[in-house]
């Protein structure tokens, strides 16, 4: 008997201790984080923003797999949430003790009131997500916030598991702060900040996410500043130098909004030049961007690939920026498709409507290539 307390009090301490390394180091790495939230580290943000919707409370449960993305650039946070579905929520409405009987009796909900009340939870959860990160940006690193509520359910005409973006908003933090809460109604909250989403969010209707970001893209590389005047012939210039240029020239265009633009690694392969993340709730979302430094006129193949990119790429438009000019059988092409057509008139014009000028002669930029 002896002996075996003793062997009970030697496992006992050996716990005692793992529970201390553990807390130790559990503790030490909150002090990490804090440290590096503090110097306004970007991986950093996120994990603390992961960290308080991760431990929301809600009355029921439901699998909370949450993404979170920030740009430090535009101050952006990027929120990818995994949202219940009509079948997580709770059905039971009393139970009652029937005395006549002597048994206990269970009431639920009827499945129009489920319905009904689902849709008015999902759009206080997106609201409660937003105040939460908001409210705890002590560092103010997070000028707004893009949120997409994705679910995962049984498609009732397939039968298959499909998962698919229901609810998405873009918010301000500003818009969101003049906003009070307590006696907001939550539906037409999230429809005057200009959320998307279904009119009955029970059907579970996909929607198209306003902004989805991944800027893990391995192909992105830095970027670099272009020196050029009202002299500098564009048609003549370095193609790399010229597909950095369209990435300053996109960029000024999208800044306004937000949005950011990215040069990606040159191949010459027809893939994408330029990859631009816009969070405008009209315009938004990702948009590929390829530059033809061209003296000749860019034939429709040209404008295919592109379309191709874009569906390839799961972008919401592409835009195609050349020195020269596009065909009517291109133009003819791109009619009714989300590409833009930008030719030289056009590629001066907006470099002239961000304040810098250039040239582009076709005859003169010939010769200098052939030479």
């Amino acid at each position: 008997m002896e002996e075996k307390i003793l062997r009970q009090e030697f496992e006992w301490k050996n716990r005692k201790e793992e529970f201390y390394k553990r807390r130790e180091a559990f503790n030490q790495n909150i002090e990490d984080l804090k440290i590096r939230y503090n110097d306004k580290e970007p991986s950093a943000i996120e994990q603390y923003c992961l960290l308080i919707l991760q431990n929301s409370m809600y009355p029921f449960d439901f699998k909370k797999n949450i993404e979170a993305l920030y740009s430090i650039d535009n101050k952006i946070l990027a929120i990818e949430y995994s949202l219940p579905i009509p079948n997580d929520l709770p059905t039971l409405k009393d139970v009652k003790y029937i005395a006549r009987y002597n048994e206990f009796r269970e009431y639920h909900f009827t499945e129009n009131q489920i319905n009904k009340k689902y849709d008015a939870v999902i759009y206080k959860i997106v609201l409660r997500c937003l105040f939460e990160i908001f409210s705890n940006d002590v560092i103010n690193e997070i000028d707004a916030i893009s949120f997409n509520g994705w679910v995962t359910a049984i498609n009732k005409s397939t039968g298959k598991e499909e998962t698919k973006c229901i609810v998405s908003v873009y918010v301000k933090k500003s818009v969101f702060n003049e906003i009070n809460l307590e006696k907001v109604d939550p539906k037409l909250c999230f429809k005057g900040l200009k959320g998307v989403g279904s009119s009955t969010l029970f059907d579970l209707a996909a929607v198209q996410p306003i902004m989805i970001v991944n800027k893990e893209d391995k192909r992105i590389v830095e970027s670099k500043t272009v020196c050029y005047d009202e002299a500098t012939n564009l048609a003549a210039m370095n193609w790399e130098d010229f597909e950095h240029l369209i990435r300053e020239l996109f960029e000024k265009e999208f800044m306004q909004n937000g949005g950011e633009v990215k040069v990606t690694q040159a191949s010459r392969d027809g893939g994408v030049d330029a990859i631009a993340f816009d969070p405008d709730p009209i315009r938004g979302g990702k948009i590929v961007i390829q530059a033809k430094r061209y003296t000749n006129t860019v034939g429709v193949s040209a404008v295919r690939d592109l379309f191709g990119t874009v569906m390839n790429e799961g972008a919401t438009k592409g835009i195609l920026v050349t020195t020269s000019d596009y065909g009517s059988d291109s133009y003819e092409f791109a009619k009714g498709k989300p590409i833009t057509l930008l030719n030289g008139a056009n590629l001066l014009f907006l470099l002239e409507k961000h304040g810098h000028k250039a040239k582009i002669d076709i005859e003169e930029a010939r010769q200098l290539l052939k030479n």
